[in-house]
């Protein structure tokens, strides 16, 4: 079944959209406080597709990123006992108490490093409002940490996308299904492990 070649075609068309900045602004605000995909899986194609334009996608990424973490601090801060039931029925409830825990030791370094790590930020924004952290810290931290995988993501694929990009798509299907495969082992692995 072809499946993954056709998306990564659908892709790249839409990479090239006159709008596509618009909708990667909105994804990253979204998914910094509430939307579940991140930002990264249309930022790299369009940096791809306009490796000329990789460092200002980047930017946008990383103020809209920033915004919506913003928007999770709040949320957290003004509503956070009665989001916990959606996050925990979303299947986030053990990340959630990790990201209690990591505050609790760490405090606003974790926000740098979640930002960075492919670890849901959005429940950093959240906890951290839950928890009243200091805004200007969170927000430094928020914008460093973000500013730091998404301005790397564009710059390697500005750099090697347009050398990479003929060569990966035979290979695309291959690529798709070995990662499905791989997200579904870490699945299983994760829930005999919780």
């Amino acid at each position: 079944m072809k499946l993954f070649g056709p998306l990564y075609d659908r892709v790249m068309g839409w990479s090239r959209h006159p709008r596509a900045p618009r909708y990667l602004a909105a994804l990253s605000f979204a998914e910094s406080s509430f939307f579940p995909v991140p930002p990264d899986v249309m930022l790299a194609p369009m940096a791809a597709a306009r490796p000329d334009q990789g460092m200002r996608l980047a930017l946008i990424t990383t103020l809209f990123s920033v915004l919506g973490g913003l928007a999770g601090y709040l949320l957290g801060h003004l509503a956070f006992e009665a989001i916990t039931p959606w996050i925990v029925q979303a299947g986030h409830g053990g990340q959630l108490e990790r990201a209690r825990d990591w505050f609790g030791q760490w405090g606003v370094w974790v926000v740098l490093v979640a930002g960075f790590s492919p670890i849901p930020y959005k429940l950093f924004t959240l906890t951290a409002g839950a928890m009243a952290m200091p805004l200007a810290p969170f927000m430094l931290a928020s914008f460093l940490g973000r500013g730091a995988r998404f301005f790397a993501v564009a710059l390697i694929i500005a750099a090697l996308g347009p050398r990479i990009e003929p060569r990966l798509r035979p290979y695309m299907e291959w690529i798709g299904w070995s990662t499905v495969a791989l997200l579904a082992v870490a699945v299983l692995i994760y829930q005999v492990q919780g």
